[in-house]
């Protein structure tokens, strides 16, 4: 799976809990389950802004010596910045104004380049950012496999890489230093959790995958069929397709399956902008709001107003305010200190109870 991209709205949206908590991915991010994050209120800022990465958690770290080249003065740096969407999509826009304004803040010198959704001009777009004289990368990958080439182009170099969002499929330590994202199978079963809640675990629900070729929507996948196998086994996947992280193409789809299954209980988006695309599927066939259950993956404006008309049962947010800890993971690292291979930004969830309260808070 948002605000304008201008500086001034971005330093806004970090005064609300812009800083994420941090947590490695081995088993230190909150669980649906703990009561203090029950709610989601916020973007789960709790990080004091003086905490390091490298001292938070346990687990696998990288430091130059493993990583290979020289400890540099972050303000004196050039970092460049791949993003991998076209910003139409709210998401996007957050994150990249988020990176924007983080690197304003810091004094630091910053390179963009956006790939327009096409994975060969991102690759392209990376290694003229190495051209350029980038010193420091912070890519959003648009497609987890087929790196190769930035890769050895930035490891000749020792150019130490974070990416954000989505992993690539690569070694750790070698060929980047930190990934920096949500933990994607925590928000699958977080999104079964509020369609068990909306369903009462019964029924046939349709899932409206992510684009094909990346973590994401693996991993948000197996986290939704898994916990609805373990909590609700009389609850049915009966439709699977992909709407590509897309508006359109989840309003497409979501024409299909009333068509194939009239009778469809609930709707699994694995982002809001398809899960907005099945809203205006229900109301051009007629549905009344709320007729069959939406639960969505993002915490964009637009799906959390859904829910305060009744078309969006639930929304769990996937927090796109990397750049405090992205340029953060940098400093560390550029100082010669260690950081977390894999780090976890907290996500807070939309519901019926608190949608219309929070609704400022999403993005």
């Amino acid at each position: 799976m948002k605000p304008h991209a201008r500086l001034t709205i971005t330093k806004s949206l970090l005064s609300v809990g812009l800083v994420a908590t941090l947590a490695l991915s081995t088993g230190c991010a909150k669980s649906e389950d703990d009561p203090a994050d029950s709610k989601g209120s916020a973007s789960g800022a709790t990080q004091d802004s003086g905490q390091k990465v490298a001292e938070n958690g346990t687990g696998e770290k990288c430091g130059i010596d493993a990583y290979g080249g020289k400890k540099i003065d972050l303000k004196g740096a050039t970092v460049g910045f791949s993003q991998s969407e076209k910003e139409a999509n709210p998401f996007r826009i957050a994150e990249t104004a988020s990176i924007k304004a983080e690197a304003g803040q810091r004094s630091v010198k910053l390179l963009t380049a956006n790939a327009q959704s096409q994975f060969s001009k991102q690759i392209s777009d990376v290694q003229d950012l190495i051209a350029k004289g980038a010193d420091l990368l912070v890519i959003a990958p648009l497609n987890s496999d087929g790196w190769g080439p930035v890769l050895q182009q930035a490891s000749a170099k020792k150019i130490p890489i974070v990416t954000i969002d989505r992993k690539i499929n690569a070694e750790p330590c070698k060929d980047y230093i930190s990934f920096i994202g949500s933990d994607f199978t925590e928000q699958g079963k977080r999104a079964a959790d509020q369609m068990i809640d909306a369903t009462g675990g019964k029924g046939e629900i349709a899932i409206l995958l992510g684009a094909p070729g990346n973590n994401v929507t693996t991993e948000r996948t197996k986290g939704f069929k898994d916990r609805i196998a373990q909590k609700a086994p009389d609850l049915k996947v009966v439709f699977e397709q992909t709407g590509e992280f897309a508006r359109e193409k989840g309003q497409s789809v979501t024409e299909q399956l009333i068509q194939s299954k009239p009778g469809i209980t609930g709707i699994y988006a694995e982002n809001d902008e398809m899960g907005l695309g099945a809203v205006n599927a229900l109301k051009g066939a007629g549905k009344k709001a709320g007729a069959v259950k939406i639960v969505t993956i993002d915490g964009t404006r637009n799906a959390v107003q859904g829910i305060v008309d009744g078309w969006i049962h639930g929304v769990v947010e996937s927090n796109p305010r990397f750049g405090p800890l992205a340029f953060q993971t940098l400093d560390s690292f550029t100082k010669g200190e260690e950081v977390g291979e894999n780090i976890v930004i907290q996500d807070s969830e939309y519901t019926q109870g608190n949608a219309k309260g929070d609704l400022g808070k999403a993005y």
